[in-house]
């Protein structure tokens, strides 16, 4: 792209005088020791992280089933105010951190002002019933006491989500910033399995407690995500950086929209990526229709939540087990072709899912075989943005792949809520519906590969700019 200037890509492990392997990306040097270190303070953000993207979503569903959201409003507040926010705010976040030069870095800054707005929020979501009660009686409201509740939650939510957008366009991008290419599939893979101890801890022990002690989850949640991405903040360390691409001509209303053509130009004017953007938003939005409401078909069927929690527990383990061979796999085959293989499997679950899924014992086995799968296409591809995209611009063409994912997610929260509410909650629907959006990422991704192979594949390929 023009005015570019390239970070410089990672090199191969080298070994000193004594023996001693060094590793590099960019201006970063680490020993193994060093990296190591840079894992753990990268891993246990992670951790907090996770615990937050594992738990706060399940707690606000059962919270919305608690006074009374109907599907389509869940489908809304769940799906599409996070898509629609994400439309606005993560390309805006990551043009800027991309061409952010300071002496903390480019990323670090934004992760610093984005970790309190999370935990602020999260405190928000703990109180909205009070919030809501309260401002119901001050007032006088003629709408229910349900109904102020529900407003209360989805301020809060918006609030959370937006500050949630802000930390994940730039974290992703610090970790192709510090992390060296060559280990990168088992990072994610460390990562993935971080994640899914998270999930472990949060479904068996405590998502039988959230609609009860919800208050005290999102305190223990904000305080353990305010000290995990605090210490990233201050323990991590960027390297130096080329110089932006040069400014636009003029500030203000015109100096954006001249920001934006050139984005656009950027990231949309090379065809090839649009299948890369493709394969990946549609990919995520076939995970969304049984995501959004496995709770509320757990409840349809009566299952036990303690019951419900311990199978999603189940899932993440047998998860867990797979996660750091698969990162393996994808740093050697690359995660392309091994998500590919994922995504056919995960099809074939699914469709026949939606056929079995019937009573709590037949759903179980689903919901586990559903977890089990989709994780492992997450984890065999956690790492394929960082071999695809160019690097120096990495956020940028991220938060391009989340514009159009935000597109397709937008619609899908509230096309699938009202289509349930319309036939009468019966929720294994989710599931057909979850197949046949795969089916069609898979076609993407497909197409994707060939012109991956057409560009040197997994050994000589080179990001088009």
């Amino acid at each position: 792209m023009k005015g570019e200037t390239s970070l410089p890509m990672a090199e191969p492990a080298q070994a000193t005088a004594h023996g001693q392997k060094l590793w590099r990306t960019g201006t970063l040097v680490y020993t193994t020791a060093g990296l190591v270190v840079l894992f753990c303070w990268l891993l246990w953000g992670d951790f907090a992280w996770q615990m937050k993207e594992r738990s706060v979503t399940s707690v606000v569903q059962l919270m919305f089933l608690k006074f009374q959201a109907s599907d389509s409003l869940a489908g809304w507040l769940i799906g599409s105010v996070p898509q629609a926010l994400g439309l606005i705010f993560g390309p805006i976040i990551a043009y800027k951190s991309d061409r952010h030069r300071g002496p903390w870095g480019r990323r670090i800054p934004f992760l610093l002002v984005s970790t309190p707005l999370v935990v602020l929020s999260m405190l928000g979501l703990a109180f909205s019933p009070e919030i809501g009660g309260f401002f119901h009686s001050l007032f006088g409201l003629s709408v229910g006491s349900n109904t102020a509740v529900l407003f209360s939650l989805g301020l809060f939510w918006t609030a959370f989500e937006v500050a949630t957008i802000i930390a994940n366009s730039v974290f992703n991008g610090l970790i192709n910033d510090v992390v060296p290419t060559q280990v990168i599939g088992r990072f994610f893979g460390f990562f993935r399995a971080l994640s899914l101890l998270a999930g472990v801890a949060f479904n068996h022990w405590l998502l039988k407690m959230a609609e009860t002690h919800y208050v005290w989850i999102f305190l223990g949640l904000a305080t353990l995500y305010g000290v995990g991405f605090g210490l990233v903040g201050f323990r991590v360390k960027e390297g130096e950086y080329p110089p932006p691409p040069p400014a636009g001509p003029s500030r203000g209303v015109v100096g954006f929209f001249v920001a934006a053509i050139g984005y656009l130009r950027e990231c949309f004017g090379i065809p090839y990526y649009w299948w890369f953007y493709l394969f990946i938003s549609i990919s995520w939005m076939a995970f969304m229709p049984i995501n959004m409401f496995s709770i509320f078909f757990a409840k349809s069927l009566q299952m036990d939540l303690g019951f419900f929690g311990n199978c999603l527990a189940a899932t993440f383990a047998i998860s867990f087990v797979l996660a750091y061979p698969l990162g393996a796999l994808a740093d050697r085959f690359h995660p392309l072709p091994l998500g590919l293989c994922m995504q056919a499997l995960y099809a074939a679950v699914v469709l026949a899912g939606g056929y079995f899924a019937r009573d709590p014992a037949s759903y179980s086995v689903v919901l586990v075989a559903h977890g089990v799968v989709s994780g492992a296409w997450m984890t065999s591809t956690a790492s394929i943005s960082q071999r695809l995209l160019p690097r120096s611009q990495f956020a940028q063409f991220g938060s391009a792949a989340g514009i159009v994912g935000s597109i397709f997610g937008i619609a899908t929260g509230p096309i699938v809520g009202f289509f349930l509410d319309q036939t009468h909650h019966v929720y294994r629907f989710t599931y057909f519906i979850s197949g046949g959006l795969d089916l069609l990422a898979l076609t993407c991704g497909w197409v994707l590969y060939r012109k991956f192979l057409a560009l040197g594949g997994p050994r000589g390929y080179v990001a088009p700019e």
